[in-house]
């Protein structure tokens, strides 16, 4: 008898899950913009009867014996309001961006995760003796509240979800300009030979240690250029930001060139970033110039396509334009320094033409 019973709370689980995946196949797309927009406000509310549920979960299981019957009417009720939660998450993103889908996407992915393993523990342990229950079902059943609550924290708006994500870049870009103010010049070999006599250390932890710590003049003074360059992109990426937040009163679901204005934004950033990211890849020694030259270049021109994007939308730019300039003109310095022949420079062109004659 019991394992029939079994077995029927397996098939009964399955053919649920399968409804859901099949839901799930469905918010890959987005709503067409003719349907009527669901505020998030009632998604939230809809993941705190999923949480709820989930409670009742934990309740079933805090005795000692749960029919099958009890289990599978459970197993019912929740998943028919988990599939109530997924439509309405669908309805909120009429309208919504990538950067907002992906982001929607993300927070349903954490509820129906987490509520597909409380389910699938909750049919494994009938029937058990081995099992602990009173551990694994509140430990479960604790993922799902965390993640509905996480529901709150979720972007609703369009410009919200782009503006924590340029957030996001600038953080990134901070991680960067700290490691680039690590790089030191090179010391006195006589200073280092007299440091090493009284503390003396192991090599491979010295030449670790030492990453970063041998530049030549000409070598740092790119570097303090290539800080300068950064500490100013995050000024234009945090007038940015700001310009973003004041956009918030514009938004509606149904202005289209708006959000693809601000996705196109996102993108710059994100281009930006990665060129920081290439920048001070290239700054330890020997400094690639070639590559810190493209780099530099490649910013210029994401600035320029920012503020260009930026003057379509109206606003007052005047303190982005500002920060702009004051990037345009500390990337062009750091491609002076870049241009000038250095000592090492000049001994390589005087080694080739030795080896050429």
């Amino acid at each position: 008898m019991g394992r029939a019973e079994k077995e029927q709370l397996n098939r009964t689980l399955s053919q649920h899950l399968n409804t859901i995946h099949e839901i799930l196949e469905v918010l890959d797309q987005n709503p067409p913009s003719t349907v009527e927009k669901v505020i998030w406000e009632d998604v939230v509310q809809m993941g705190n009867q999923v949480s709820k549920q989930a409670t009742i979960v934990g309740m079933i299981w805090s005795g000692e014996r749960v029919d099958a019957r009890v289990i599978e009417e459970n197993m019912t009720a929740y998943f028919n309001m988990l599939q109530s939660f997924l439509l309405l998450s669908h309805g909120s993103m009429v309208g919504a961006g990538p950067t907002l889908s992906s982001c929607v996407h993300a927070s349903v992915k954490q509820v129906v995760d987490s509520s597909f393993k409380l389910m699938k523990e909750s049919v494994s342990l009938y029937g058990s003796v081995n099992k602990d229950w009173k551990s694994s079902i509140p430990q479960l059943a604790g993922a799902v509240w965390e993640a509905c609550s996480a529901l709150k924290k979720t972007p609703a708006a369009n410009v919200t979800a782009i503006g924590r994500a340029v957030t996001q870049v600038a953080v990134t870009m901070k991680d960067v300009l700290r490691e680039m103010k690590e790089l030191k010049p090179a010391t006195d070999p006589t200073e280092d030979e007299a440091e090493a006599e009284i503390e003396p250390h192991d090599d491979e932890t010295s030449s670790d240690s030492d990453l970063g710590n041998d530049l030549s003049p000409e070598e740092m003074k790119v570097a303090e250029l290539a800080i300068d360059a950064v500490s100013e992109t995050l000024v234009v990426i945090k007038e940015l930001i700001r310009t973003i937040t004041g956009l918030l009163k514009r938004e509606n679901p149904n202005d289209s060139s708006l959000v693809d204005s601000l996705e196109k934004l996102l993108k710059m950033c994100q281009g930006i970033g990665e060129q920081i990211d290439e920048l001070g890849a290239c700054l330890y020694p020997p400094q690639e110039v070639s590559t810190i030259k493209t780099t530099v270049e490649k910013m210029s021109s994401l600035a320029d396509d920012m503020k260009a994007e930026l003057q379509s939308l109206g606003g007052n730019l005047k303190a982005f334009i500002q920060a702009c300039d004051c990037l345009k003109s500390s990337l062009r310095r750091l491609d002076s320094a870049v241009d000038c022949p250095t000592t090492v420079d000049l001994e390589n062109r005087v080694h080739k033409i030795d080896l050429n004659n």
